[in-house]
């Protein structure tokens, strides 16, 4: 069964950066367009930017330009680098496969402070 964890998230204070981690158990990343999903309390869970097995990527407008989607297929895991953060980005952030989700993970939980 293949299992997602996603790491990385955190307090950070308006303007910082994180960098999330989603570990993929089994080579399925390899394959599969993967992405980034978001959920803020009281919201719908919300697709946050995406990748496919050729590397092209794609951005939610509310962050083009400050989260950078990528993956190393080498080691099973897909990254979202998060730069100039902002308090609206606080939510739990979760990875999956688009065209067939799988279990989703615990997810991790990212804070921004104003």
């Amino acid at each position: 069964q293949v299992q997602l964890v996603e790491s990385g998230g955190g307090l950070v204070q308006a303007g910082g950066s994180l960098r999330l981690s989603c570990a993929v158990s089994g080579t399925i990343v390899r394959i599969s367009t993967m992405a980034w999903y978001r959920q803020a309390p009281g919201k719908q869970r919300e697709l946050v930017a995406a990748i496919t097995s050729g590397g092209s990527t794609n951005y939610a407008d509310s962050v083009k330009g400050r989260f950078t989607i990528s993956r190393d297929n080498a080691k099973n895991t897909v990254y979202l680098q998060m730069d100039s953060l902002k308090p609206e980005d606080t939510a739990v952030y979760y990875c999956n496969r688009p065209t067939f989700f799988i279990a989703w993970g615990q997810g991790t939980q990212v804070t921004v402070s104003s």
